[in-house]
C-alpha cells in the first residue's frame, strides 16, 4: 500500500496505541478483581465474570469479525471496534452493581475483538512485505508493555483514586488512539468486494467457540467432570463438526477451509497455539514467589515484569532479523530458547537466588520474543491478500484459545505434581502445601510444558526443511528453463 515513510510509521503507531490499550485493560483489570469482590459485596465466583464475559465475546466473535474484513473497509471496522471500546470502558466506570459491570465489560470485549481481529491485517497491508516482520515486533512490543506495566499502573489507580480509574484510564489513551486511526492509517477496501456473509456459519462457530471458552473456564473450578463443563466441551466439539460440513458445502464460507491445506499457514498456527497453552502456566509462578519464596505482592509484580520487558525488547529485533534472515529461522531459534527455559525450570529450588529466578524468567521471555512476531509474519504472508482479515483472526483466536486452554491445563498439570509430592500433606489445599511440594509441582509442570514446546520446534524443523526444499526446486526449475 502506498504511503510515505512517516505517514507509514505514525500509522503503525495509532495501531499500536490500540494494541496497547486492549493489553493494558486486560491486565490492569486482573489485579482489580479483589478490590471488585469488596467493593460490590460479591463472591469471587461472581466476579470472575468480570474477566469472563469479556474472554467468551472475544473468543467467540473473533472469525466473524475477522471475516467481514475481508469483505467491508478493515480501517472502519477497527475505528468502530475502538469506538466501542474506549465508549464501553466509561460505562464500566459508572456501574452501579456487578451485574452491570458484566454487561459492560461483554460490550467492551465485542470493541476489542473488532480490533484485535484486524490488526495484524492492517499492520500487513500498510507495509511491504519485506518490513512485514519489523512492524509485528513493535505491536508485540507494545503487547509486552502493556502486559509489564498493568498491574503496578492498576494497583497505584485504585490505591490513590479507586476502581473506577482502572476503566476510564481507557478513555483519553482510546480518544488519541482514534484520532492517530483515522488520520494517518489509510482506507483498507477488501481485495474482492462482492462476496457474501456465512451467516449460519458464523452463527455455529459463535455458538461453537464460545461453549469453547466458556467450558474451558469454568472447568478450572468446577473440575472437568461436572456435567456443565462436558456439556459444553461436547457441544464444542459437536458445532465444530457441523461447522466443517457447512463450510465445505457453501460457495462463499465465513473460513476457507483451504487455507489450512497450506502446511506453511497451518503449522505455523498451530505452533502458536501450542506455545500460548504453555505460557498460560506463568499464572502459577506468583505461588512460588509469595508462598514459596515469601517475597511481598509488590517485590512478585516487579519479578513478573521481568518476562514481558525481555518480550518487548527482543520483539522488534526479532521482527526485522525474520525480514533479513526468514522468519522460519528466527521463530525456531525462539522456540529453542523457550525449550531450555522450560527445561530450566526443572532446576529450580527453595533456595533459589533472585538471579536465578530472573534469568530463568527472562529466558522465557526472550524467546517468546524472538518466536512470536516472526511466526505471525510468516502466517500473515502465506494468506492470500483477499483472506488477509480471516488470517488476523486465527491468530487472534490461536492466542485466546491457547490461553484458554492452557489455564486449567497447566492448573491441573501443577495440581497433579504437587499432590504427588512426597512432602505433601493429604488434605491440605494445594496453595497451602509445603514449600517443597510446591516446588516439585512448578518442576513437574515446566518439565510437560518443555515437552509441549519441543513439540513445537520439531514441527517449526519440520517447516524450515519444507520451505528449504521447495526454494531449491525452484531455483533447479529456473535453471532448467534458463
Amino acid at each position: 500500500m502506498d504511503a510515505s515513510p512517516t505517514k507509514k510509521w505514525l500509522a503503525l503507531l495509532g495501531l499500536g496505541m490500540g494494541v496497547f490499550m486492549a493489553t493494558l485493560d486486560a491486565s490492569i483489570v486482573n489485579i482489580s478483581l479483589p478490590t471488585l469482590v469488596k467493593a460490590f459485596n460479591t463472591s469471587f465466583a461472581t466476579v470472575q465474570w468480570v474477566v469472563l464475559s469479556y474472554v467468551v465475546v472475544l473468543a467467540s466473535l473473533m472469525l466473524g469479525v475477522a471475516r467481514l474484513g475481508d469483505m467491508r473497509d478493515k480501517k472502519l471496522i477497527y475505528l468502530s471496534g475502538l469506538g466501542l471500546f474506549t465508549f464501553s470502558s466509561f460505562l464500566c466506570g459508572f456501574s452501579p452493581s456487578i451485574g452491570w459491570l458484566i454487561g459492560f465489560r461483554a460490550l467492551q470485549g465485542l470493541g476489542a475483538v473488532m480490533m484485535q481481529a484486524l490488526g495484524n491485517a492492517l499492520v500487513t497491508q500498510i507495509v511491504a512485505p519485506s518490513e512485514r516482520g519489523r512492524a509485528l515486533g513493535l505491536m508485540g512490543t507494545t503487547v509486552s508493555i502493556g502486559i509489564a506495566i498493568g498491574p503496578p499502573l492498576g494497583g497505584l489507580l485504585i490505591g490513590s483514586i479507586g476502581w473506577q480509574s482502572v476503566f476510564w484510564v481507557n478513555v483519553p489513551v482510546g480518544i488519541l488512539t482514534a484520532l492517530a486511526v483515522w488520520r494517518f492509517v489509510p482506507a483498507c477496501p477488501p481485495a474482492n468486494p462482492n462476496q457474501r456473509f456465512d451467516g449460519v456459519g458464523a452463527l455455529v462457530l459463535f455458538l461453537t467457540l464460545g461453549a469453547y471458552a466458556l467450558g474451558m473456564t469454568l472447568g478450572q473450578d468446577a473440575g472437568f467432570s461436572h456435567p456443565l463443563v462436558q456439556a459444553l466441551l461436547v457441544g464444542a466439539l459437536t458445532g465444530l463438526l457441523l461447522f466443517i460440513l457447512i463450510e465445505k458445502r457453501i460457495s462463499q464460507p465465513m473460513l476457507d477451509l483451504s487455507l489450512f491445506r497450506n502446511p506453511f499457514f497451518s503449522i505455523n498456527l498451530l505452533m502458536g497455539f501450542l506455545v500460548f497453552v504453555v505460557l498460560a502456566g506463568g499464572f502459577i509462578m506468583p505461588f512460588y514467589l509469595e508462598n514459596v519464596k515469601g517475597f511481598s505482592v509488590q517485590m512478585t509484580g516487579l519479578f513478573l515484569m521481568a518476562n514481558p520487558i525481555l518480550m518487548g525488547i527482543t520483539a522488534p529485533i526479532a521482527g526485522s532479523l525474520s525480514d533479513r534472515f526468514g522468519s522460519r529461522v528466527i521463530s525456531l531459534i525462539g522456540l529453542i530458547l523457550i525449550v531450555i527455559g522450560c527445561i530450566s525450570f526443572g532446576s529450580i529450588a527453595i533456595e533459589t537466588s533472585v538471579p536465578g529466578i530472573l534469568w530463568r524468567m527472562g529466558l522465557m521471555g526472550l524467546g517468546m520474543g524472538m518466536f512470536q512476531s516472526p511466526n505471525n509474519s510468516a502466517i500473515m504472508g502465506a494468506a492470500p491478500r483477499e483472506r488477509l482479515g480471516v488470517a488476523s483472526g486465527l491468530i487472534g483466536l490461536a492466542r485466546t484459545l491457547g490461553n484458554s486452554t492452557g489455564l486449567p491445563l497447566m492448573g491441573s498439570l501443577f495440581t497433579a505434581q504437587v499432590l504427588t509430592s512426597r512432602f505433601y500433606q493429604a488434605g491440605i489445599e494445594v496453595t497451602s502445601a509445603a514449600p517443597q511440594a510446591l516446588v516439585d509441582g512448578l518442576r513437574g509442570m515446566y518439565g510437560i510444558a518443555a515437552g509441549i514446546v519441543f513439540l513445537s520446534t520439531l514441527l517449526a524443523s519440520l517447516v524450515l526443511w519444507m520451505d528449504t526444499h521447495r526454494k531449491r526446486s525452484a531455483q533447479t526449475l529456473g535453471s532448467i528453463q534458463s
